[in-house]
């Protein structure tokens, strides 16, 4: 006989004698005639006569393949742990390597501007006067003539007339005369970036004051952030200062001459992205 724990199974079962090696065995074959989606939620018992003894057996019942876990669901978890990391990596690797169209984008989306003030002459409340001042090679020499048209034509008027940076240029913007160091120091005080356009001559000129000073005070004072071009440097150039070294290659950018020319390239967007936030 076959029960739940509530009612009598309806079930029929088949006797079955066996003979091996002179024993004789007996085995009962249990069949349900109908079973029903609640009959599955049961503990069934099973009950066996003999004179040795009376015996039970407790079991439940089971769909034929069943496992603890549905095939489907097993399937979309497996899919789901595969594809999800595969996703957030591929978004990261994306993401990184737009990550300065992302932010240049951002910029525009929501018109942020770093350089705005309601004081005249001032920009805003850190004493900056100036987005940028420019380091190059000012005394001009016959090989270094195209380093300092880049410098006064292509550079400034780009970021000035483009993108409507204010840039500061001592051979542009101040008088003769004065102590030329001190000048230097305090434009560079007003400024809230130092690009330096490095060039195998601006080694050799007296620039190099310059690049000095505005590292320490990007990498000690933390006044003046540094922007480095590269400009036309040869392969293997070794004669650079030794304190570039602790500048990062986030706060580098490259002229790459023809291909840097157009307002969409890399050169102008990282030049952009290194550069204060402005609306233009």
């Amino acid at each position: 006989m076959c029960t739940n724990e509530t009612w009598e199974a309806p079930c029929e079962t088949e006797t079955k004698f066996n003979y091996s090696n002179g024993n004789a065995f007996l085995s009962n074959e249990i069949r349900f005639q109908e079973v029903k989606e609640e009959d599955f939620e049961f503990n069934y018992i099973c009950k066996l006569d003999s004179p040795s003894g009376n015996k039970k057996k407790t079991f439940v019942l089971r769909r034929k393949g069943q496992s603890d876990i549905a095939q489907r669901t097993f399937a979309t978890g497996i899919t789901l742990a595969t594809v999800l990391p595969s996703l957030f990596l591929l978004m990261c690797v994306v993401c990184y390597a737009f990550r300065i169209d992302l932010v240049l984008w951002h910029r525009r989306l929501t018109n942020k501007d770093e350089t705005k003030s309601e004081k005249p002459g001032i920009y805003l409340s850190d004493g900056k006067e100036y987005d940028a001042y420019v380091s190059y090679l000012k005394y001009s020499k016959i090989d270094a003539e195209a380093e300092r048209k880049f410098a006064l034509d292509v550079l400034s008027h780009t970021l000035e007339e483009h993108f409507g940076y204010k840039l500061c240029i001592f051979e542009r913007d101040v008088m003769p005369g004065g102590a030329t160091v001190d000048d230097i120091d305090l434009l560079i005080d007003k400024s809230r970036r130092l690009i330096i356009i490095l060039s195998k001559n601006y080694t050799s000129d007296s620039a190099m004051y310059e690049l000095e000073s505005g590292l320490y005070k990007s990498l000690v004072e933390r006044k003046t952030k540094v922007i480095l071009i590269e400009y036309n440097l040869p392969e293997g150039f070794t004669l650079l200062p030794k304190s570039l070294d602790l500048l990062t290659s986030s706060s580098k950018v490259k002229w790459g001459e023809d291909r840097s020319r157009p307002l969409n390239s890399k050169f102008w967007k990282k030049l952009q992205y290194l550069m204060p936030a402005k609306p233009f």
